[in-house]
């Protein structure tokens, strides 16, 4: 029978320098890699396992679940090979190398540029083995281990009951394969047995079998494939499964069993704090408990292939997911490149093809920052009908970048559609996602359109009464997602919408509203320790069970005309109380209740809203005199050398009157007869000194509405010093 043993401690060093002992999983960018600056360090890491003794008989696998990006492996000296991806499961048998005892494995991780994706892309590339390390013992006679990081047996269950198990032996001659399917009870509801061939095809029906409903009813079976000789069993795999049914529609969004089923839901990145991508059981659970608590439905895992446990907590909790690799960003030509986007999609596919939670597969991400060409779009085709052909059960997806025509050739090679949109946070306003969506629906009413990204940056530290876009406040990220929900509750044609994101994540090139190194787009923030105002707002709209919730628990020192208070909920009304004084009762309108101008006295003041069926919130507000000034984000912080020339002197720019300036869009300054070329040379420039000279036409035009003073800002450090102030200093010599 098989045994598997988690290795859990090995000897690593950064090539060059000492060893020393460390914890598996591990990476070595758990700090760099979130400290901003982009200069975390991406080399090679040589790890040395010690391996159990092998038990005389058995044949010996070592299993990774995740090394990043490259990793070559050998055992005693003796080369295994090279895997090229970082986030699929793969193996080696070992058995052939190892010793009696005190065997090695020495593994060489790189997260250095090279042709495997993603080749760039706003989130950091922990380097190492951050995922788990499994030592496998098995009978000569097992199920396929080296099938593309499967267990060898795949399910495959339709809502009518018919389920057919397809597996794959080794060394199984004069075997039998025998299945018997399982109730969530664990009582037995079909079996069937045949003869053991290379492959395997057994068909079994459930009468009437439990649908598996989504977070209303997760039900999942258990598939027991055993591979036998007479009452000899050699190999066991458990799968469990589910029995549903889905489709999406292009006028009324997706359906789940024949009901429909909106789809609301969450993005997800895999790191955490301290941490980078090397966590543990526990945090995925922490993740999923607070998915569930917010009341998603639907999870995008982005953007790239996630921890197995994941998908299986996915399952369990009925979590409609669209699961992706990380063809993201930057499109690279060449036979080696595109093979790597065919290898980790087959490995995607494989691996996850029996989580009965999967109803999507992405092929890309934003592939076309750089622009459309005739090779990127056959990448993508084949990735799509390698998908197609490996799992005809499910939909394929891919998210586009904003700039993509609504009539564009890659709009239509996958089933379904989705757009990231950032109106309303990178440039336009937030009415122009409701605009463009009824747009791209009458130009393409055929085609099914969800919103894969949307969202804005809330850092904790920053508060106003009256939040303007970019200005980091929790309470604009607060109105903007508001007004995002009221855009989605009238259209019911647009198949799923997915939050970006659900944690703030590491992206170590960031250095945007006093904070470095981070995605601050979180509901939750990156330690998990703070839900944010927006956590509840979509708490309110998603959840049934009576809530209220208080916003402003860190906008604290309230001036007057900063007094306004609000409350998200799900019920019809909420009283407020302030230090035990009734204030009023409000009706909720679009889930909120404004209570306008509260009276507040100078010091604490406890507030408190109350509804029926709910557990009362409170916070503490404190009357003040004066505005506080530390709410406001600095001009300029954030950006540590744009505003200053080269010698450190700060100078105070100028805005005259009806003159171009940074505070103008992009695609007006491209515009101007005489600001244009001299932007267009400078940032021509600019873009072949970073290397990213191809790439330059397809940028501008994703960033063409947004202010010229929010690009310099994303772009932080990687800019020369003094080049905002330079800029404007040339701009403002045109008349508009």
């Amino acid at each position: 029978m098989r045994t598997e043993t988690i290795l859990k401690n090995a000897l690593f060093a950064k090539s060059g320098e000492e060893k020393c002992r460390v914890n598996l999983p591990h990476t070595w960018n758990n700090l760099d890699g979130q400290d901003g600056g982009d200069n975390y360090w991406r080399g090679h890491g040589i790890y040395e396992i010690e391996m159990p003794a092998p038990t005389s008989g058995k044949r010996q696998f070592i299993q990774f679940e995740g090394a990043n990006h490259i990793a070559t492996v050998s055992c005693n000296g003796t080369l295994l090979g090279e895997h090229k991806g970082g986030f699929s499961t793969f193996r080696f048998d070992v058995t052939d190398c190892m010793k009696a005892e005190n065997n090695i494995l020495t593994v060489d991780v790189t997260n250095e540029e090279c042709d495997v994706y993603p080749q760039q892309a706003d989130f950091t590339f922990f380097g190492g083995i951050y995922r788990n390390v499994t030592f496998i013992e098995v009978d000569a006679t097992h199920f396929d281990l080296l099938k593309d990081g499967t267990n060898g047996v795949f399910v495959t269950p339709h809502v009518t009951g018919t389920t057919r198990i397809d597996a794959f032996p080794v060394n199984a001659e004069g075997c039998e394969v025998a299945v018997e399917l399982l109730d969530a009870a664990g009582n037995v509801v079909a079996s069937a047995e045949a003869s053991a061939e290379d492959h395997t095809s057994i068909v079994l029906d459930v009468k009437e079998p439990h649908l598996w409903n989504g977070v209303v009813d997760p039900y999942l079976y258990t598939a027991k494939i055993e591979l036998k000789n007479d009452n000899e069993v050699f190999d066991t795999i458990t799968v469990r499964y589910a029995y549903r049914s889905f489709h999406v529609d292009p006028n009324n969004g997706f359906f789940l069993n024949g009901k429909s089923y909106p789809l609301h839901g969450v993005s997800r990145h895999q790191d955490r704090l301290d941490m980078g991508w090397a966590i543990t059981r526990k945090e995925h659970e922490e993740d999923m408990e607070l998915i569930k608590e917010v009341g998603a439905n639907t999870i995008r895992l982005a953007h790239y292939q996630h921890d197995q446990y994941f998908y299986d907590l996915c399952d369990e909790a009925g979590m409609v997911v669209w699961a992706e690799i990380p063809f993201i960003s930057v499109f690279r030509e060449g036979e080696d490149a595109k093979q790597n986007t065919l290898d980790q999609m087959k490995e995607l596919v494989a691996q996850n093809y029996n989580h009965s939670s999967i109803c999507f597969w992405g092929i890309s991400n934003e592939i076309t920052i750089g622009g459309e060409s005739e090779p990127l779009y056959r990448n993508l085709g084949e990735l799509n009908a390698l998908t197609k052909a490996m799992d005809p059960s499910r939909l394929t997806t891919m998210a586009q970048v904003s700039i993509v025509p609504m009539d564009s050739e890659h709009v239509y090679i996958t089933d379904i559609q989705s757009f990231n949109h950032y109106f309303g946070w990178y440039g336009g306003e937030i009415k122009d996602n409701a605009e463009w969506l009824d747009e791209f629906h009458r130009k393409n009413p055929d085609r099914a359109l969800g919103i894969s990204e949307y969202g804005a940056e809330a850092i904790l530290t920053w508060h106003s009464e009256s939040p303007e876009n970019h200005d980091y406040t929790e309470e604009y990220q607060a109105h903007y997602h508001h007004e995002m929900l009221k855009i989605f509750a009238t259209r019911p044609f647009v198949w799923s919408t997915h939050v970006w994101n659900m944690f703030d994540f590491a992206a170590d090139a960031r250095d945007e509203g006093g904070c470095k190194g981070r995605n601050n787009k979180g509901l939750v923030t990156y330690d998990r320790k703070t839900k944010k105002d927006s956590f509840y707002l979509y708490k309110a709209y998603w959840t049934n069970e009576p809530m209220v919730h208080v916003c402003g628990s860190r906008f604290t020192d309230r001036a007057p005309g900063q007094r306004d208070v609000i409350v998200y909920t799900n019920c019809p009304s909420v009283t407020l109380y302030v230090n035990n004084r009734r204030v009023g009762k409000c009706k909720a309108v679009d889930h909120a209740c404004v209570f306008k101008n509260v009276r507040l006295k100078l010091g604490e003041n406890a507030v408190v809203a109350k509804a029926p069926g709910a557990e009362n919130d409170e916070i503490m507000l404190r009357g003040v005199k004066e505005k506080n000034a530390d709410y406001i984000l600095p001009d300029g912080l954030g950006n540590a050398g744009n505003w200053f020339d080269s010698d450190g002197n700060e100078h105070k720019m100028e805005f005259p009157e009806g003159c171009c300036s940074i505070h103008d869009k992009l695609g007006d300054l491209l515009e101007h007869p005489e600001a244009g070329p001299m932007l267009k040379q400078m940032i021509s420039s600019m873009a072949d000194q970073a290397g990213m000279g191809k790439n330059i036409n397809g940028m501008l035009r994703m960033m063409r509405s947004m202010r010229l003073e929010d690009i310099i800002k994303m772009a932080g450090n990687k800019l020369p010093e003094g080049m905002a102030f330079k800029l404007n200093e040339k701009l403002i010599q045109f008349k508009k």
